[in-house]
C-alpha cells in the first residue's frame, strides 16, 4: 500500500456513515449486501447511500459484483489489513505494541480454540500458532500439530520467532491425535497450511468446528542457501501473518456461520488473488 492509498483508505473511514457502512459489509461477508438493505438498515436516501458507496469504493474499502440482476457490496478485508500493516511497518515499534487493541472474551464467553495444521508441525503451523496468539490475545486461543510430527520444531522456525519478538520456550511439534478426542474439548476453527495436511483423512474434531485450508509454500522444500532459507522464512512468516491479522479482525462473535465460513475461505485465497 502506497502512501496516497493510506490516506485515501483512511479518509473513507473518516465519517460516521461510511464507517458504519464498512462496518456492516464486514459482518455479511464475502456474499455482500444490495443497496436496498443498506440504505433500509441505516435509514438512507438512495442519492445519499450511492454518493458514500463511490466515495468508498474509490477509497478501496468497498467493491461490488453482480448476481443475476442484482448488485451486491462488500467489505474489501485487505485494504483494511494493508492500512494497518503500513502503519506498523513504518512507524519504528515493536509490532505486539501496536497491534489494534483486543476485545477481551467475556466471563460468559470464553476464547475460541484455533487449530493450526501440517504434516510435520515444525514451521508453518508453529508460525500461525504464535501469530494467533499475538493478535488474537483475548478472543482466541491457538494451537498446531501435524498428522506425522517431526521430534522438534525446526531450528530456523524458533531462529525467526525470536528475532520477531517471540517466547518460544514450550514450543513442541505433536500430533494431532491429541485434539481429535473428546477430553480435548471443543474446536472452533481448524486450518490446514499445507496441501498434504489437507488431503489425509484427519480425525472427527469435537466441537464440529469451522474448517479451511490456508494453503503456505513450505520453507524446507528443496536444498538451498543459509540466506535463501531465511529470506523462505521470512516471507513464510508473513504470509501467514497476514491472514491471521485478517481472520483476528473479523466480528466472528457476530458473523453467521455461513458467512464466517466464506470468509475463512476467502483469506485462504489471498496469495491466489495479489
Amino acid at each position: 500500500m502506497t502512501k496516497a492509498e493510506l490516506i485515501s483508505a483512511l479518509a473513507g473511514l473518516a465519517q460516521q456513515t461510511r464507517l458504519e457502512i464498512v462496518r456492516m459489509l464486514a459482518r455479511r461477508g464475502p456474499e455482500g449486501m444490495p443497496p436496498k438493505e443498506i440504505a433500509d438498515r441505516l435509514g438512507l436516501p438512495f442519492p445519499t447511500l450511492s454518493f458514500h458507496l463511490n466515495h468508498l469504493k474509490q477509497s478501496g474499502l468497498v467493491s461490488s459484483h453482480r448476481r443475476s440482476r442484482t448488485v451486491l457490496y462488500d467489505a474489501r478485508m485487505r485494504t483494511l489489513d494493508d492500512a494497518i500493516a503500513y502503519l506498523i511497518d513504518h512507524c519504528g515499534a515493536r509490532a505486539e505494541r501496536l497491534s489494534v487493541p483486543r476485545r477481551n472474551a467475556s466471563p460468559s464467553r470464553p476464547p475460541m480454540k484455533v487449530l493450526f495444521l501440517c504434516t510435520r508441525n515444525s514451521a508453518r503451523s508453529v508460525m500461525a500458532e504464535c501469530a494467533m496468539r499475538r493478535w488474537g490475545e483475548g478472543r482466541f486461543e491457538a494451537f498446531s500439530a501435524g498428522s506425522n510430527p517431526a521430534p522438534e520444531v525446526h531450528p530456523s522456525t524458533l531462529r525467526l520467532l525470536r528475532e520477531l519478538n517471540y517466547i518460544v520456550e514450550g514450543l513442541r511439534s505433536k500430533s494431532w491425535s491429541q485434539f481429535g478426542s473428546s477430553d480435548a474439548g471443543g474446536l472452533d476453527f481448524v486450518f490446514t497450511l499445507c496441501d498434504r495436511a489437507a488431503a489425509e483423512p484427519c480425525p472427527a474434531w469435537p466441537g464440529q468446528p469451522l474448517r479451511a485450508h490456508w494453503g503456505i509454500r513450505d520453507p524446507l522444500a528443496g536444498k538451498t542457501s543459509a540466506a535463501t532459507m531465511r529470506r523462505r522464512f521470512r516471507e513464510t512468516y508473513t504470509a501467514i501473518e497476514r491472514r491471521v491479522r485478517i481472520f483476528a479482525s473479523l466480528p466472528v462473535e457476530t458473523l453467521e456461520r455461513l458467512a464466517l465460513q466464506r470468509w475463512v475461505t476467502e483469506i485462504g485465497k489471498l496469495d491466489e488473488a495479489a
